[in-house]
């Protein structure tokens, strides 16, 4: 277990009047019991003015993976119009994963094109609504920043509580009855705008490597707890904002919570120990999660390039018939509909049908919905290769 870094406080605690309004003729005697009398919620300490230390070694490492980032968003960067919002996409999946929100990428795919789908895919669609405002709001972390990414997180799922900041007690594990048994008490409501401003100020900083700076703003958030729900995700997507506010990516976003994935238990273990004033525990789970983000996300890159050039060996077509833009826009969009084709590419929606007709001889897509109206077509080889992302990225276990 790494020691306390200098200087680097834990949180306290303070004793909290609750009142819980159980209903008798509901809740049992012995539960309304443990569920009375004072709590002790967290008092969390400011850190815009502190500066952390970790170990050589672990900033070393740090920065090694801030440059990693850097290499694989260059890399990246050529290749914007196919590969960013298949990264963002999978990011903002691997995030959701994390909070047991688990959807495969055919019920993502089709969410995206505002058809029904299930719960959880429409969840990391908003997600991936998110992590857009993260990065369009880069130029400026603020406390306003951090409201408009959870609006856009929940506004279609959670209207009620979206952009707001919550008014209410929060805590993680226990019971829902109450507070007195939580593995962890978020402070009390009142203190969080003063918080959220603080870690703000923190995270526009410039004396601070960037991945450490991102993992000690993160694992701040997290401890605020901010909102009533969404706080993971919305604590992930502000990584993504940091490292484009720092200028470590600039054309994609690197799937970090798919490292984060592969030891969850880790993870939130770091962000526990955060908690007690250890610094180099979070700052280590986020450079390993970076590393094996970068692999897997290379792979994947690897995968769907693959795929791609496949096509060109099969499809029969002119070399300027509309089958060819819509084999490029499959590689990034792997579910269509005519409405997407139309808006994405220009093509007549009642020439849809016959655009696609190649690649349907082909075998590179497949309509599924077995409808005669509002069909689908689907590229299994680039869902199968998405699929294969989220398989490696596999939790080990969670919470």
């Amino acid at each position: 277990m790494s020691a306390a870094a200098p200087d680097w406080p834990a949180i306290g605690t303070r004793e909290v009047p609750w009142r819980p309004g159980l209903p008798e003729d509901v809740v049992p005697r012995a539960v309304r019991l443990r569920h009375t009398g004072p709590y002790r919620a967290a008092v969390v300490p400011e850190i815009a003015g502190r500066t952390p230390q970790v170990g050589a070694a672990v900033l070393r490492a740090a920065e090694d993976a801030a440059a990693e980032i850097a290499r694989f968003d260059t890399r990246m960067g050529s290749e914007v119009a196919p590969f960013a919002a298949v990264l963002l996409r999978t990011e903002s999946a691997s995030s959701s994963r994390i909070e047991q929100l688990t959807s495969g990428a055919r019920a993502i795919a089709v969410a995206e094109l505002g058809s029904p789908s299930t719960r959880n895919a429409e969840a990391v669609v908003g997600n991936v609504a998110a992590m857009r405002a993260a990065l369009d709001l880069a130029e400026a972390p603020s406390p306003a920043a951090v409201l408009a990414m959870h609006d856009a997180l929940l506004r279609d799922t959670e209207p009620g509580i979206a952009g707001r900041w919550r008014s209410e007690q929060v805590w993680v594990g226990g019971t829902s009855y109450g507070p007195h048994q939580a593995e962890y008490v978020a402070p009390v409501a009142q203190d969080v705008p003063g918080l959220v401003a603080d870690v703000t100020r923190f995270a526009v900083r410039t004396d601070i490597a960037p991945v450490v700076l991102a993992a000690v703003a993160h694992a701040q958030f997290e401890t605020i707890h901010p909102f009533p729900d969404g706080n993971g995700r919305a604590g992930r997507a502000l990584v993504h904002c940091l490292l484009r506010h720092h200028g470590v990516t600039r054309a994609v976003t690197v799937p970090v919570s798919a490292g984060l994935l592969v030891d969850v238990e880790g993870y939130f273990d770091a962000l526990t120990a955060y908690r007690r004033g250890e610094l180099e525990t979070v700052v280590e789970a986020f450079t390993r999660g970076t590393l094996t983000a970068i692999t897997n996300a290379t792979q994947l890159v690897e995968e769907l390039r693959g795929v791609r050039a496949g096509w060109d060996d099969v499809v029969r077509a002119r070399s300027d018939a509309a089958a060819w833009r819509i084999a490029d826009l499959l590689v990034r969009q792997p579910v269509v509909d005519a409405a997407a084709v139309t808006r994405e590419l220009g093509v007549p929606a009642q020439n849809v049908v016959r655009a696609l007709a190649p690649l349907l001889a082909a075998g590179v897509v497949t309509e599924f919905t077995g409808r005669r109206r509002n069909r689908m077509w689907q590229a299994r080889e680039v869902l199968d290769a998405l699929d294969g992302f989220a398989a490696r990225a596999g939790r080990r276990g969670g919470r």
